[in-house]
């Protein structure tokens, strides 16, 4: 198999609609990935403190939070977990392009 070389410019204005109307059109499944994505964002954070690179305090309890805003006609969720670096979010979001 032949490698391929190239340039990809990808920003969230313009890659996130085609992930919301063509990955998951279905509202459902859209809101439902966004929670798994808290949920991976949580075992992250707990597994890097199993490894002994990350030390969560004593009090640490998951949380995910789903927030409804009537008059901003908006829903928010939140996680307590650990997101993506840099490096990750550029090699998913090409993953996805390609």
């Amino acid at each position: 198999m032949s490698e391929k070389h190239g340039n990809l410019s990808i920003t969230s204005e313009n890659i996130f609609p085609v992930i919301k109307k063509w990955l998951y059109s279905d509202h459902d499944i859209f809101y439902r990935e966004l929670i798994s994505n808290g949920c991976d964002a949580i075992t992250k954070l707990k597994r890097l403190d199993m490894m002994g690179d990350y030390q969560l305090p004593a009090d640490y309890k998951p949380r995910i939070d789903v927030l409804l805003d009537d008059k901003a006609k908006t829903i928010t969720i939140k996680d307590n977990g650990l997101g993506m670096t840099y490096d990750e979010i550029d090699e998913y979001i090409n993953q996805i392009a390609f």
